[in-house]
């Protein structure tokens, strides 16, 4: 069983199927911080219909596709967060303008130059909003089995949105997690 030890900037949480929470159902959210205040990650499963060109124009064209924002999650939907998933050999801390989350994935400072960073990276993801839990209200739902604690590939940031990442992700755990991926989500209708 999980717990709140595994959580750790760069993993995934992903929704069980039993979370029925609008903002979360099937849901995949990017660990982008952890503290001992509280956690905060992003919905990396949930295109939205705005470009992002539209609200953010001088990135618009390095936005991975469809080239729209993401709901990142329920907290401060005004706000845009960026994550980019860099080429093999760049280092995250190195580049300025971004900060290193793990390994080739760092979070983009939206005032710096989009050319110098969309240069090193394979990908870039932004999102409208974020989750965010307290100090121990993500302790307390991962007890009450409301969120698996996986790893994350860098691809998990800038996978397509017509594939099923939720699935994906549940699948390359290997059993038993790997079962729940062909959960019907709504066992009314099975």
């Amino acid at each position: 069983m999980e717990s709140e030890t595994d959580v750790t900037p760069g993993t995934l949480l992903v929704a069980a199927p039993q979370l029925l929470d609008d903002n979360f159902r099937r849901t995949v959210v990017f660990v982008v911080h952890h503290r001992a205040q509280g956690t905060l990650g992003v919905v990396l499963n949930r295109p939205s219909e705005v470009a992002v060109a539209d609200v953010l124009p001088q990135w618009g064209e390095h936005a991975s596709e469809p080239g729209s924002l993401f709901l990142g999650g329920p907290v401060e939907q005004r706000t845009a967060i960026c994550l980019a998933a860099m080429h093999a050999g760049e280092d995250v801390d190195s580049v300025s303008g971004l900060v290193g989350v793990r390994g080739p994935v760092g979070l983009v400072d939206l005032d710096s130059d989009p050319d110098e960073i969309a240069a090193r990276a394979r990908g870039m993801r932004f999102f409208a909003g974020y989750a965010g839990w307290d100090a121990d209200q993500l302790t307390g739902e991962i007890e009450r089995g409301d969120w698996h604690v996986v790893p994350a590939l860098p691809d998990d940031v800038i996978t397509s949105p017509g594939a099923d990442l939720w699935g994906k992700v549940l699948r390359r755990q290997g059993p038993p997690l790997a079962f729940l991926a062909t959960h019907p989500g709504d066992v009314q209708r099975n």
